[in-house]
Order: C-alpha cells, then structure tokens, then sequence
C-alpha cells in the first residue's frame, strides 16, 4: 500500500475536507467526464443542463458546511489549492445572475443554483455516506450523462466503481518499485526491524519512486509553512466565526493571556496544554471561517498536526527545524494504515476516525522526533487512537464549530500524552496498533447514523433551551 505524505497533507480550504474539498473535486471530476463523454458522443445540440443532488451527510450538514457553494465553485473550475477569494465570489454572483456555467468547450451548459442543487435528506446512497449525483441532460430532459461520486474524507473523492473495485481487492493501489510496501502497522515494524531504517525513512524511500528528494523536501517545507501560516493567521483574528451560532473566536485572546504570562513564576506546569489548545484552536478558527487549511488528515482534524508540531518546535527541550521531514512523514505513515484500515471521514465513521487518527498522526511524529524507535512510535500511535475511540461526529448546526473546535486542542493534548508515554516505554505493549484501527472501523460501522456528521444526535440535539 502507497499513499502519498502529500495525499494526506493536502493544502485547501475550510471548513471540511469531506463536505467542501471532496464535492469541489467531484465537480470538477464530473466536468471532465462531461468532456469526455461529448468528444465520443456529442449531444443532439450544443445545449445540456447539470443537476447535483446531495446525499446522506452532505445533504444533512451540507449548508452548514458550505457544500452547495462548493459544488458550485467545482463546476465553476476553481480547485481548492489554490482558491482565490475574490474571484471566486464574483463567479458565484454571476452563477445566481445568469444561471448558467462559463461556456464548456462551446456547450452551453444550464445550472440554476435554486433548482438543479438539491439536498436529498431520503437514505443516503449505498456506496458512503457522502454521495453526490450529477446528471446531465438535453432540453427535453433526456437523460445524457449521470455520474455517481462519494467524498470519502481528507478531500478524497470516489467513484462507484472505485469503491467496488477496492472492495473485492481487483485494484492493487502500492506500485510495485515502492520499496516498503506496508499495509498494516505489523508490516511497517517487520520492515522496519529488517532493514534498520526508520519509519520516516522507509516513508521517504517509498515518495522516492515519484519524486526527487528535492521535490519531497520543497512539498514538505510547503505543507510546514502552510500549518504555520494558518496557525498565525488564527492567533492574530478576533470576532465572530460566519454561520449563525455567533461563536466567538478565542485563540487570539488566549494566546494574548499566554504571552504575557511568560517568565511568571507563578504558572502552573500544566500550562503546555495551553499552548496545544491555542495552537490548534486558531487553525480550526480558520478552517470554520473557510480559511486556507492543511488536511491532517482531513479539515475536521486539521488543527492537531499542526499544534504538535508547533509545540515541539516552540516548546520541546532540543528541538529541530530540520527534524520537521522526519515529523510530518511518520505522521503520514500512519494516517495511510488508517485510512486504508479503516476510515478518516466523521460521516462514516464519526470523530473518532478525524481527530482520533489526527491524535495518532501527531503522537507517532512527536514520538519519532523526541528520538523513538519504530516500536515506541507504533506504541504512540495506539495509545492515542484508542482513547478517542467511539468519539462521535456531533456538531451543533452542521457548522464545525461546536465541539470540533476544541475538539482539536484535547486531541493534541492527548497525542503530547501519548508520545510521552510511549516513551518511557520499550514499545511493547499489550494492545496492537493495527487491531486498534479494527477497533475503529467496527466501532464506526455499529455507531449510529444521527452520530455521524448528521447533527442529528449528540451535542447537536442536546442545546438547552434559554
């Protein structure tokens, strides 16, 4: 098995990867296969109007994620990477204007935002919980093309057919040259132990097959830059986050407080959680305010990663820069074992598969950086991911606010925990990495529906009344 460390980390925009990242991507998906099905077949006329439907989780917090304006903006041709602002509103307001999408190859293509957008609240498709539909048809309604696809998480997107493949296990998804070809945390130790080398370094053996050390080094440093940028840029903003619950932002205050406490005599040493919260609530700040966020895995749990990283460097007794690579690959490591395992969508499998695999990430990296072996890492990536196991996926509105705001900061202050038990340990230990992420995917697929991204249990129903 080989997922990229830059198909975990991915930069893009909030506030999910699942609900805005994956239906951007699906849109433009549906765009070129519309090209492609009028180069074989062109259309009786030069005239076809586009129809999305949203399914399951999508159609249940899709508003309050912003999936229609993502939609919109996919089928608009604007990517997530490299969204701007500015221009992306004007397309919008010229959508709602003409109804129409910019001319398609010289097809005129229809789309009203008011009609062809429709959130479906019926049962969900069968494929995932986050399914989107989009049809295109000819002025007397007959059906021309109709495309099935499936945001899984972390911005991922899947087609029906992808998913039937994977499942009966037709698609071998590792190249053959990569050189450590692990699909499981038991594969990674046995290899690890065999040829000496670190998880990092077997990761970074494996990017080789694709890109140069040079190329891996210039991606990393962009993805680090990225975290810290967003982590900034959430310590220096103030006042309300968009969507209703008129939730007041709080990293920038509290990072205010933590400045001006420093050299106090009078701290009490639990203040390192502090810091961790500060830094990953000012990125899930961002991310709900549909700032530019780094997937880590996904959008839901992007602020962890980052906040342990920043801790480390920031914090950490003989911390190094140049020990970042190491940090943000082993981190990728296992969030690959995880979403090949099991899941990183809260849709499918609830919080505990985005912050629970977020805390794992960030453990196992800190692990490795603070000087643990391959076991201990392992060990750290465990005990993380099993404390968050059965989290549900709740948030109040649909809007990733209340409680995955937070939500992020606990996390990494259990990843820190966790890294530093691992560490007065040898690595042994009692419960497997790999049957923890078993542990998960079952948990997941028993969890109830309203708990997972639906806003239809849990904190989301449970407002009291003033």
């Amino acid at each position: 098995m080989f997922l990229s460390v830059f198909d975990i980390f991915k930069v893009g925009i909030g506030p999910s990867s699942s609900h805005t990242m994956g239906p951007m991507a699906a849109a433009a998906a549906f765009l070129e296969l519309l090209s492609e099905a009028r180069r074989a077949t062109p259309p009786a006329e030069a005239w076809l109007r586009v129809r999305v439907s949203l399914h399951g989780s999508l159609a249940f917090t899709g508003k309050g994620h912003a999936t229609d304006r993502a939609v919109m903006l996919g089928l608009l041709g604007h990517g997530a990477a490299d969204l701007d602002m500015d221009r992306a509103e004007e397309d919008l307001a010229g959508l709602r204007a003409n109804r129409h999408l910019p001319s398609h190859e010289g097809l005129v293509v229809a789309f009203d935002p008011d009609e062809d957008l429709v959130f479906d609240i019926g049962p969900p498709l069968q494929g995932h919980p986050n399914g989107l539909r989009f049809t295109a048809t000819d002025r007397r309604g007959a059906h021309y093309l109709d495309q099935i696809y499936y945001s899984t998480g972390g911005g991922f997107i899947a087609t029906e057919e992808d998913l039937a493949k994977a499942a009966d296990g037709t698609v071998d998804e590792c190249d053959p040259r990569v050189p450590y070809p692990f699909d499981t945390a038991a594969a990674m130790l046995r290899m690890a132990g065999e040829s000496g080398t670190s998880i990092a370094g077997m990761k970074r053996a494996n990017e080789r097959v694709h890109r140069s050390d040079t190329e891996i080094d210039a991606g990393l440093s962009a993805i680090r830059s990225a975290m810290a940028a967003c982590i900034d840029r959430g310590l220096s903003s103030h006042g309300e986050l968009p969507g209703g619950l008129r939730v007041v932002r709080r990293a920038g205050k509290l990072f205010e407080q933590l400045c001006r406490e420093q050299g106090s005599n009078r701290l009490q040493p639990h203040v390192f959680s502090d810091w961790l919260n500060v830094y990953a609530m000012a990125v899930n700040e961002e991310n709900a305010s549909g700032g530019k966020v780094v997937t880590a895995p996904t959008n839901g749990g992007a602020g962890v990663v980052p906040a342990v990283l920043r801790y480390y460097l920031d914090h950490c007794v003989g911390a190094d820069e140049g020990r970042v690579p190491e940090f943000l690959l082993t981190a990728a490591a296992i969030g690959g074992l995880i979403k090949y395992n099991a899941s990183i969508s809260g849709a499918d499998a609830g919080c505990q598969a985005e912050v629970g695999s977020a805390a794992a990430m960030a453990a196992a990296g800190l692990c490795a950086v603070l000087g643990g072996t391959p076991e201990q890492v392992e060990n750290a990536a465990e005990i993380a991911l099993e404390h968050h196991l059965g989290m549900t996926c709740d948030p109040v509105a649909g809007l990733v606010q209340v409680p995955c705001i937070e939500r992020n900061g606990i996390g990494a202050t259990k990843a820190v925990a966790a890294a530093s038990l691992a560490l007065r340990g040898d690595g042994t230990h009692f419960m497997p990495l790999d049957n923890c992420i078993a542990a998960m995917r079952e948990t997941g697929r028993e969890m109830s529906s309203k708990f997972k991204e639906t806003s239809l249990g849990g904190l989301a129903v449970n407002l009291p009344e003033c």
